[in-house]
């Protein structure tokens, strides 16, 4: 049985430019190594996780100006399908230094482009002209100036229309609106289910009762807690289950999160049950902890990691 297919969209991307300085010192310049340059953003990072995985997608994202032009160079040159959208302005650049002498990141986000209503409008109507439906839609990062806070949640209604399963992970106003909608998957963190939920959460039995909620109330079939280093809260209609992340050595979290729901929409895609796919899903997660800076998950320790969690080694 073949892959079912995955669409990712991303209303804010960003060029990622990654370099290293010895040490970071105020009132001095940093005189820094060559950076890397990667294309990135949420739905853009599960694309391109998805890719290292082995699997397809396709990524819709708007795209403007000379760095627009170096994304999807980027993007081709890894083998990702994409469509992007032309915009007015010119895509986002961030940038990632890491310190040496204190093994340190430090990542400046920047706002992102604003676009205007034809724009923002012109990537929801690329998802509704697909031919056929995807199966799969993964939205997912932060909105940038112009688009409306409900923004996902227009998603939402386009996918319900099309029977396309959409999984979210963003935050904030554009999350709660999403979830209002509701959507096949949510991936919040802890403090983003106490805000789905209208409580604060004090313990695992109160996470899984306030996923339950969300449930219940139609928000979502499916919720993901992630939890970092302690893995993540399963939640469906019949299960409740934490399941833990493997230890392995850390070198960057950067990336852990996009690299976890390409794992579960992956593993989904290839009819993987929920909870095989969300255990393939935090052995990406893990899989990207072990590699440096940006960089996502590998195919090789995915699989590997996987396969010790099924075992049911740590």
């Amino acid at each position: 049985m073949g892959q079912e297919t995955i669409v990712t969209l991303t209303i804010n991307p960003d060029l990622d430019r990654n370099t290293r300085v010895e040490r970071v010192n105020p009132h001095e310049k940093l005189r820094c190594q060559a950076p890397e340059r990667e294309p990135g953003g949420g739905g853009i990072n599960v694309s391109r996780a998805i890719q290292r995985l082995g699997g397809e997608s396709l990524a819709i994202y708007p795209c403007g100006g000379p760095i627009g032009e170096v994304f999807k160079t980027l993007l081709d040159e890894e083998g990702v399908e994409q469509q992007p959208i032309g915009i007015a302005d010119t895509t986002r650049e961030n940038v990632t230094v890491f310190e040496e002498s204190a093994n340190q990141h430090y990542i400046f986000i920047m706002p992102g482009p604003e676009l205007r209503e034809a724009e923002w409008q012109g990537v929801l109507d690329a998802l509704e002209r697909l031919d056929p439906t995807p199966d799969y839609v993964v939205a997912s990062g932060s909105c940038p100036p112009g688009v409306p806070e409900d923004f996902y949640r227009r998603v939402a209604e386009l996918s319900q229309s099309q029977g396309s399963r959409l999984i979210v992970d963003t935050s904030g106003e554009p999350l709660s609106l999403a979830a209002e909608a509701g959507v096949y998957l949510l991936k919040p963190n802890m403090r983003e289910l106490g805000q789905l939920a209208g409580q604060e959460i004090e313990s695992e039995e109160h996470q899984i009762e306030a996923a339950k909620g969300l449930l219940e109330s139609g928000q979502a079939e499916v919720v993901v807690v992630s939890m970092g280093a302690g893995g993540a809260l399963l939640v469906t209609d019949e299960l409740g289950e934490h399941l833990r992340t493997p230890t392995v050595p850390i070198r960057s979290r950067l990336g852990a999160g996009d690299s976890m729901v390409a794992g579960i929409v992956l593993g989904l895609a290839r009819g993987e049950r929920v909870l095989e796919a969300t255990r393939f899903g935090i052995a990406a997660g893990a899989s990207a902890v072990m590699t440096p800076r940006t960089e996502l998950c590998r195919r090789e320790d995915t699989e590997r990691l996987y396969e010790r969690l099924v075992s049911g080694e740590e």
